[in-house]
This record gives C-alpha cells, structure tokens and sequence, in this order.
C-alpha cells in the first residue's frame, strides 16, 4: 500500500504592520517575475562572501561550500572585515556594502543603477546571481548609530525608528540601499507570502541572503554536509511543534496561529508530529527522539530537551525558537537559540538579533508550506515568509537546501531498491500520508503488520503499537512497545517507549510492572531532569503494590528532591525594581512577549 498524498498548503496572505507603517506596497499584490538572466545552475548563482581578517577560518569555510555546491572561484569574495560578530553603521557601509557592490559590479554579477537613478524602481538592470553567503566570521550585526540623521516619516512607530539591524537582512535589501532607502526603521518585503518564486530575485530588488555560522568553523561547515545528506538520502525524523496556548484575543495569538500551520504542513507530508499545547516550552524530561523539525517559542535561551544529552537532530533537520534576542550571540554553543541548535546538530534555522517585534518575525506556517509542500530551497522558504528586510532576523543554512528535493514515491522505490537503513523511515511517512488523506486505521495496522521491516524496526513497531492504542486495543499495544525496546531503539526512543509503557501498564492496574519500569528508569538515569515528577507519579503505584521498600525509597527520594519551604516570616514583601523591563507604549508594533 502506498497512496501519495497530494496536498496544496495553504499560504495566509495576512496584511503585514510593515505596509501599514511604512505605506509601502500592497504586499497581496503579485510581484513582477524576475528576468530570465543568469546560469541555470544553482551553485553558479551564488556569491560567497568571507573575512579575510579572519584567516583562515572563514577562507575554508566558503572554500568548502564553494566546493560541495559548485560555486565558481570567482564567486568568492573576501573582504577585510571586523572580527567581532558587531559592525558599526560605518564599518557595514565602508567595509562591506560598498566593497561588495564594486566587486558584484567588477566581476560581471551583478549591475547596479547608475548613480542618481529613480528610486522608484529600485531592483537591479540585471543580476547573474541569486544569492547571497555569508561565511563564519562575517558579521552578524549592525549596531545603532545614534548620529544617523534622516527625514523618517511621522507615522513610523516610535519603536521602529531604530536604525540597528542583522547584516544578512541588510544585504537581502541591498539594491534598494543602494537606490536610497531609509536606514531607519524596516523595509517592507512586498514577495512577503507571494507564491511566485522567480520573482525573489535581485532585479526585483531582492538577494537571498543567508549564513554559514555557528560557534565554531566547524559546525558551519557541517550545514552545507547536512544539508546535502537530507537531500540525497530524504529528510526524515519526527516534528515537534511548541504553542502556548493563547487566548484567541490575545495580541500575541498570531505566534501560536503560525505554528499551528506549520504542524499542520508538516503532518500532512507524513512526518510523525507532536503539537504541544501546554503553555510552557517543551519539558526538560521529554524524550523528544529523531528531531527533523522543531519550532516553538517562548524562552530566552536554550532549554528543555534541547538541554539534556543525547539531542538526537536528525541530518538535515531544521529547528526555529521564537524569541526577540534569539539571535544575539550566535557563535555561542550555551546563550540564545541559534548557536546551540546548530552546535547540536540543526542544519538550517532563523534568529532575532534584537527585538524585531512579533508582525515582523517570519511568519514560520508559510516558511513550513514553501520548504515542505511546495518543495523550495531555505532561502526561498525563509523570505517568502519574511515580512520585512532591512531588519533584525538572520537565515542561518545552505540557501540551496531542499530537503524535500525528491519526490515520496520516487524516493520511496530507491530506498527500498537499494536497501537503505532509511527505509522504516519511509514505511512510515506511508502510513502518515494515508493518514492524513483520510485513510482509516484498521488497513494500515495490516499494512504494518504484514510489512517485513516491522518485526526488524522499532521505528515501525512503536508505530504499530500506536495505531493499535488509537484502535483502542491497549493489549497489543504494549506488545508491540515490548517489540520495539528490544530492537535497538535510539536512547530518547527507548525513554518514550518505556513512558508509553508505563501508561499501559497503569491504566490496565499492573502497578506491580510499571513499578519495575520505573525501578529500571531510576536506576539507569540517575539525573534525568525533574526526577521528582517520576518518584511522585511512582509513589502510589508502590503502596497500591504494598511495595514497603520502595514506598520508604521514593519518600526519602521525594523529601530529597522537594524539600519543604522555608517557615514564612514577617518581613515586608521587596519592592519591584525600578529599573524592570520595560515595553514601548504605543498602538505601533506588538512586542514579541
């Protein structure tokens, strides 16, 4: 059995703040498409830009891109640039923009307006190349500068009239800097939800600007390498989606819309998807095995399972945390999100230097929609759902990173052709695309059942105990979760299996067999986080057994891990600082929370 589902995502061209702020185009309109000009090859679209004040780090980086990509020689362009992840306003303009539109204009890529042309039209005569890398070690940001002097519009918003900015975002609209346009505040991205993909070009005033960064050279280069491996092979894992369960009155309620999408997309391509709803991120205790997806929010660093070893990214996997500073240090494997997704093993993510404010953050359900359904390259995906340039957030992957390159059903038959360890994998994104096209469950517990990779994959054999639990047949469920341990499951996978378990067991009054579950959980994982949530789920098991030992056991555990508080005394409650954070008053932009 095998019926490929055919599912056109839906792409919510919602009004965007930046055209109400900026009175910029109607962004619902479509774009012009781009001229037909330049090589067809995708590596030969690409500019490669590195720091040649950071040798030879940054070199090899682009060096090695260039290589695995195809990127012509004359494609790479090292300039002498700071070495902090920082750049003044100053710095960016005499030492990056300028010298890279003199060497896009010198080396026949790309032809800017003659000085004094009508800003009017600000995308470019013509342009060989497409995109845009920048290697480790150039930098990451602009910082204010508080001395720019320029004639702002009155209804900008107060808390736009900044003139900060992430370089990538400022080189996206570089053609439009180049024609005039204002520091201050955002750009407006008129391809922002369009569905035309050509026109997402440099003559229309656009380059796709993205880096290969990280907290060291290596894991940069690594993106290109895992980007590569999804591609050729298939991306595959599970997808793990974190809302917060807003209020649908809440100016903040889009953020969850959002991501609701993007698990939508995602399980509709057949990825196993896990929305969570609680209003808190994803606990530090859940298994949260072979990650291909993640987006969530809303955290100021790295937290949950992305803290506790093993983190089990999956090649090619792509991970996105929504926050306003997520972005701020990204050559740091501990602080933020970014420099710790990709130090763990992400290929591709998103990030906020600085506060961007919710409206102008990419909208991650049309992000989800272009890299998944509608099958483009990172880059495209990032910037149609970019709703401003010139702004806070940098694009961190291979632009050129399709992980949905091959079509299920052509990748599919290779996979089995030629055997590959891949194959559960694709067994089971069948039975999720029949799934989400409707298919009921007793034919596809058949399926599983009669597949010869069932009896070999705990990957298959926890599914079909899961299709089983829907079926309400609790017995072969936990069959099937007993199969699956004893086949090699990854170490997250055998936790979520013996948590499973554990739940069967409970429910059908066997406390006496969760126990030993539990006693085994105890035992082999001596600081798993929150221990204290198992010892008290495992607690009454023990005196329902009439388990004497461990009854005292889990108490003294208990009175370890929680000890009582501290008696109350009469002292005055402190006063809140004067000196908290504090939020921008204004009907302009809604803060990111």
């Amino acid at each position: 059995m095998y019926r490929t589902a055919s599912i056109a995502g839906s792409l919510s061209l919602v009004a965007s703040l930046a055209a109400q702020i900026f009175g910029g185009p109607d962004l619902e309109k479509p774009a012009p498409p781009a001229p037909a000009t330049g090589p067809s090859a995708p590596g030969e679209q690409v500019v490669v830009v590195y720091n040649l004040n950071l040798e030879p780090e940054s070199r090899q980086v682009a060096e090695h891109y260039a290589a695995r990509r195809g990127v012509p020689a004359r494609q790479l362009i090292g300039l002498p640039l700071p070495r902090t992840e920082a750049m003044s306003r100053t710095e960016f303009r005499e030492r990056l923009q300028k010298p890279l539109v003199a060497a896009l204009a010198e080396r026949g890529l790309a032809r800017f307006p003659d000085p004094g042309a009508s800003p009017n039209t600000p995308g470019l005569p013509a342009a060989r190349v497409r995109y845009l890398v920048l290697a480790y070690g150039v930098p990451v940001k602009i910082t204010a500068d508080t001395n720019l002097q320029e004639n702002v519009p009155e209804k900008l918003a107060a808390p736009l009239r900044r003139n900060e900015a992430a370089v990538d975002s400022e080189l996206a609209a570089l053609p439009r800097l180049e024609a005039g346009a204002l520091l201050t505040g955002a750009i407006a991205n008129r391809f922002y939800g369009t569905t035309n993909v050509a026109a997402l070009h440099p003559t229309n005033g656009l380059f796709l600007v993205t880096r290969l960064d990280g907290p060291t050279p290596q894991v940069a280069r690594d993106l290109v390498d895992r980007a590569l491996a999804a591609e050729t092979n298939g991306l595959f894992g599970r997808a793990y989606f974190d809302v917060r369960s807003l209020p649908t009155n809440s100016p903040y309620y889009k953020g969850d819309a959002w991501i609701r999408d993007a698990a939508e997309t995602a399980r509709r391509q057949g990825f196993e998807t896990v929305l969570d709803e609680a209003p808190g991120t994803f606990p530090a205790w859940l298994p949260m095995p072979q990650i291909a997806l993640y987006a969530g929010w809303y955290d100021r660093h790295v937290c949950g399972p992305f803290t506790r070893a093993p983190v089990e990214f999956m090649p090619g996997a792509v991970a996105y945390h929504l926050h306003s500073f997520s972005a701020r240090m990204v050559r740091s494997a501990r602080a933020d999100w970014v420099g710790p997704l990709l130090a763990l093993g992400a290929a591709a993510t998103m990030g906020c230097v600085d506060e961007p404010y919710l409206d102008l953050t990419p909208h991650v359900g049309i992000f989800f929609t272009w890299l998944l359904t509608l099958r483009h390259h990172f880059a495209e995906a990032a910037y149609a759902a970019m709703p401003a340039l010139s702004w806070q957030i940098t694009v961190i992957g291979d632009p050129l990173y399709r992980p949905m390159a091959r079509e299920p059903r052509e990748l599919h038959a290779e996979l089995e052709r030629t055997r590959s360890p891949l194959l559960p994998w694709s067994v089971l994104r069948v039975v999720n695309l029949n799934l989400a096209a409707g298919e009921p469950v007793p034919p596809l517990i058949v399926y599983l059942r009669q597949h010869p990779l069932t009896a070999t994959s705990a990957l298959l054999a926890e599914k079909l105990g899961d299709l089983y639990r829907q079926e309400n047949q609790p017995e072969r469920a936990l069959a099937q979760y007993r199969t699956a341990l004893g086949l090699d499951p990854s170490p997250n996978q055998r936790l979520q299996l013996w948590f499973k378990v554990i739940d069967l067991l409970v429910a059908a009054g066997r406390e006496g067999e969760a126990l030993e579950f539990y006693a085994a959980f105890f035992r082999e994982h001596p600081d798993y986080p929150d221990r204290a949530r198992f010892y008290e789920q495992a607690l009454p098991l023990a005196r329902k057994a009439g388990d004497a030992a461990r009854v005292a056991q889990f108490e003294q555990e208990l009175a370890r891990l929680r000890p009582p508080p501290p008696p109350a005394t009469n002292a005055a409650p402190a006063e809140p600082s004067a000196n908290g954070p504090a939020r921008p008053q204004s009907s302009g932009p809604i803060p990111t929370p």
